[in-house]
């Protein structure tokens, strides 16, 4: 008999195939009555397949009584109820480095949008103005400040990916990383104070809700852009409205929201904005790579070997 998983979120290029040659899955998201699917296989149910961006409440944990593993699709994981989990001795899994290079890659490319208008000039054309005449002078990325919030692996390789544009780069994180070359800021308002660009690459979660405030937006200046890769609740997203709204912020390129898919109406109309679908890990690679890793995780439990990827 296969193991029972619930699977408790679709995922745009989740190998659900793959997933079924090694266990039984119930697709909690298609069904039409999710209550009835799960008062079915409740009992049943070893396994759990969940998403970054998903919720895993306590109240479904404990529903599974012979629940022994939840594998999460994604790096971040504040939508699962982690201390409901350890609370029952069961383990999380994420899927951390695969994903590493394409959000860093879309992080350069939003900063690089955001400055150069790249969007902006494709609705001008579209839109059959370039007759009328050119949109308005961007401004130059090479060379300038970035200010990096959070030097783990996936701030790492922005960095690396900025340092190849000339650019001067300095961080703000807990503490300060032994082993990278980069300026050090304690403060974040100190940090967004000298940078031109500040991209945001921290976890979601209680710890970091609001983190980039309005002080840190104005510090940022009316030149300065805001890039978020991270979650939308790292940005107080009333105060970004706020300072776009009175020209106290330059620009704004996001991949994240706060209520996503729902994204302040307000940002739409605005110019200096650059609006992404939270598309990170949104590559065929990488969500191979992702599916792949969540499915290892799963059989390895089940196969009595150690976890691929545990969380701390």
């Amino acid at each position: 008999m296969k193991p029972e998983v619930l699977s408790v979120a679709d995922f745009s290029g989740f190998d659900f195939p793959l997933m079924e040659s090694h266990f039984t899955v119930h697709k909690l998201w298609q069904a039409a009555d999710p209550e009835t699917l799960l008062a079915e296989v409740a009992p049943r149910v070893r396994g759990m397949q969940a998403t970054g961006t998903g919720t895993v409440a306590g109240t479904l944990i404990e529903r599974l009584p012979k629940l022994e593993i939840i594998a999460c699709c994604g790096v971040g994981y504040d939508g699962i109820d982690v201390a409901a989990a350890r609370r029952r001795k069961i383990p999380v899994t994420n899927t951390p480095d695969v994903l590493n290079d394409c959000v860093a890659d879309l992080a350069m490319g939003l900063l690089i949008d955001a400055s150069r208008g790249i969007v902006r000039g494709d609705r001008h054309v579209r839109a059959g103005k370039w007759p009328q005449g050119e949109p308005p002078l961007a401004a130059r990325v090479s060379g300038k400040r970035l200010g990096v919030v959070g030097m783990g692996r996936i701030g790492r390789i922005i960095a690396r990916r900025a340092s190849g544009f000339d650019m001067q780069i300095a961080y703000h994180a807990r503490h300060r990383v032994a082993d990278v070359p980069f300026t050090y800021r304690a403060e974040l308002v100190d940090l967004a104070k000298d940078s031109d660009y500040l991209v945001v690459v921290v976890p979601g979660g209680k710890e970091t809700r609001h983190l980039v405030n309005e002080a840190v937006i104005r510090a940022l200046g009316p030149q300065g852009i805001l890039v978020n890769v991270a979650r939308g609740t790292v940005v107080d997203e009333a105060a970004l409205v706020k300072c776009l709204r009175e020209g106290a912020l330059g620009g704004a390129a996001l991949d994240v929201f706060d209520k996503e898919p729902r994204v302040p109406e307000a940002l739409w109309p605005m110019d200096n904005v650059v609006l992404a679908p939270h598309i990170g890990s949104a590559t065929r690679e990488t969500r191979a790579a992702m599916c792949k890793l969540t499915i290892d995780n799963l059989v390895a439990h089940f196969s009595g070997k150690p976890l691929l990827t545990p969380i701390g």
